[in-house]
């Protein structure tokens, strides 16, 4: 569609379009997105609109277009409610987690892996800054990292 005709088409029925979407969506800055994407989509889209016809076309656009903005809403909204419901949940159950585990490599590993496991799981450490601070090779804080996951993966697998 030309130019021209989309300039003349948005002259005559903006006013009706946006008393339409505002009707149906109370908000002035969305009624207004609306009938602005429904006039970009006409210059984007080789649609042809016949003059007698053109109006109903344009005000059925923004019709559909506020529903599927308000059901688009809806779902976002539900979405986000789910999402908090769910990180409630799962920060609930991780830190009981977080719990089990500390508990675990309290009772079960010896002072010197209790030390390097929360310096490098708690504190973020490197493997080279924990055989500083602890005094031994990074190949010593390999092994007794590796064998304090796996005496927790084993304890927890189950």
């Amino acid at each position: 569609m030309e130019t021209q005709a989309i300039q003349q088409l948005f002259m005559q029925h903006y006013a009706k379009m946006l008393r339409v979407a505002r009707t149906i969506l109370y908000d002035e800055q969305e009624s207004k997105d609306v009938v602005s994407d429904i006039f970009a989509g006409l210059l984007h889209r080789q649609i042809a609109l016949m003059p007698d016809t053109a109006g109903h076309y344009l005000l059925t656009s923004v019709r559909n277009q506020c529903f599927k903005r308000i059901r688009h809403q809806e779902v976002r909204l539900r979405m986000e409610e789910d999402l908090a419901t769910e990180q409630a949940f799962d920060s609930d159950t991780e830190d009981e987690r977080l719990t089990d585990i500390d508990e675990f490599v309290a009772s079960n590993l010896s002072a010197q892996e209790q030390r390097i496991f929360r310096l490098r799981f708690n504190d973020g450490c490197s493997y080279e800054e924990i055989a500083a601070a602890e005094g031994i090779s990074r190949v010593a804080v390999w092994k007794h990292l590796s064998h304090a996951l796996n005496l927790v993966r084993n304890h927890f697998k189950k």
